[in-house]
C-alpha cells in the first residue's frame, strides 16, 4: 500500500511520478515513485557527489517502492535518463 507522505520528494517537495520498472530489474514491484524535477537538489548535487566521489558522470533520482515501503537513490547517466517509462 502506497504511503501518501512518501509520495511527495522530501528535497523539493515536488509530487513523485508513477515510473515503470525496466524489464530484467530485480525490484519486486512493477512501479515506484520518481522525482523528475530536473530542479531538485538532491538530483542536481548528485552530479557534484558522483563525480567528486567516484568520478562519475552520473547523479540520482529520489526513488519510493509502494511495496516495501522503501526510498532511496535511482541513479541517471542524463537528463532525460528513465524519463520514458514514466507512467502518466
Amino acid at each position: 500500500m502506497e504511503n501518501k507522505e512518501k509520495l511527495i520528494c522530501p528535497y523539493c517537495k515536488e509530487i513523485l511520478r508513477k515510473w515503470a520498472n525496466p524489464e530484467g530489474t530485480n525490484w519486486n514491484s512493477q512501479y515506484q515513485y520518481v522525482c523528475f524535477n530536473d530542479d531538485c537538489s538532491y538530483y542536481k548535487n548528485g552530479w557534484k557527489w558522483m563525480l567528486k566521489k567516484y568520478e562519475a558522470k552520473a547523479s540520482y533520482r529520489h526513488r519510493y517502492n509502494p511495496v516495501n515501503d522503501e526510498t532511496g537513490p535511482l541513479p541517471v547517466w542524463s537528463e532525460n535518463a528513465l524519463k520514458d517509462n514514466i507512467i502518466d
